[in-house]
């Protein structure tokens, strides 16, 4: 794979089908955006689209309840998946508030979104930092090979490097890697996915692609199945161009898949149905 020392991020724009990607990932948002409905109800789609974001995360890490039933509960203690929904809720909440310090300080954010995913308070030391050596992850989920703590650290130290120093990359490549990075570091004891997956959605939102946060790519990554999104994920760990590169695009079809969830949002609204 070219990389360019002072760009790496830039270099994978140059991958096999990513232009393309990123070309059809701009003209779709742009399309929703666009929505008369937005002029003035993009709060109302805001919020819709954070809910089904939330539920299609909760989804890809083993918990997919029905929308109105996530719309309809107010307990999510107890069972393991109503601590995942809640998770995801709170993550999706979280997110917005994060947007300024994501660019300065990434690892700060990223053991934040952990501490909110356990419930914001630390039940134990393990909460709200990275992994040491010897500790033990909860993803079952994702079954890759995990790197021990001094590669969690190092690749950390390097994401977070990558991301204060900014990028002429699209934002969706950008997205797309702090998402596979995180999956496959799985820096923390738990939550992983769900942290990974706002990640994407802070550099989505953060970047000025999607800045009123309308296209989900977790409702299209839950909409594309898990088995694509580990197919693809395993892509992205193979290290090659053209398994990073179908990572990508398939990050970037997961983003128009939430494009098109809330056009259909835009256009429920517009009839009164919503």
């Amino acid at each position: 794979m070219s990389t360019n020392a002072s760009d790496p991020l830039a270099a994978l724009g140059d991958l096999p089908g990513v232009a393309d990607a990123v070309d059809s990932v701009r003209k779709a948002v742009d399309r929703v955006y666009g929505h008369r409905v937005m002029r003035r109800r993009s709060n109302e789609v805001t919020s819709e689209a954070a809910l089904r974001g939330a539920r299609a995360s909760a989804a890809l890490s083993g918990a997919d309840w029905a929308l109105e039933e996530v719309r309809r509960r107010t307990d999510f203690g107890g069972e393991a998946e109503a601590r995942t929904v809640g998770a995801a809720l709170r993550l999706t909440a979280e997110a917005g508030q994060l947007l300024s310090i994501w660019r300065q300080s990434p690892l700060r954010v990223l053991a934040r979104l952990h501490l909110v995913a356990e419930g914001g308070a630390a039940p134990d030391e393990t909460v709200g930092r990275p992994r040491l050596a010897g500790e033990r992850v909860d993803e079952p989920l994702i079954e890759a090979p995990l790197p021990d703590a001094e590669e969690v650290a190092g690749r950390l130290d390097g994401l977070s490097g990558l991301v204060i120093a900014g990028s002429s990359a699209p934002a969706l490549v950008t997205a797309a890697v702090v998402h596979g990075e995180l999956l496959a570091l799985r820096p923390f004891s738990s939550a992983n996915g769900l942290v990974a997956r706002t990640a994407e959605r802070i550099v989505l939102v953060g970047s000025g692609l999607d800045p009123k946060s309308i296209c989900p790519a977790e409702v299209g990554h839950a909409e594309l199945g898990r088995t694509a999104y580990l197919e693809a994920f395993d892509g992205y760990l193979s290290g090659t161009p053209a398994g990073v590169g179908a990572w990508i695009t398939h990050c970037g079809r997961a983003v128009e898949l939430g494009v098109r969830e809330s056009t259909a949002v835009c256009e429920a609204l517009q009839r009164g149905a919503a």
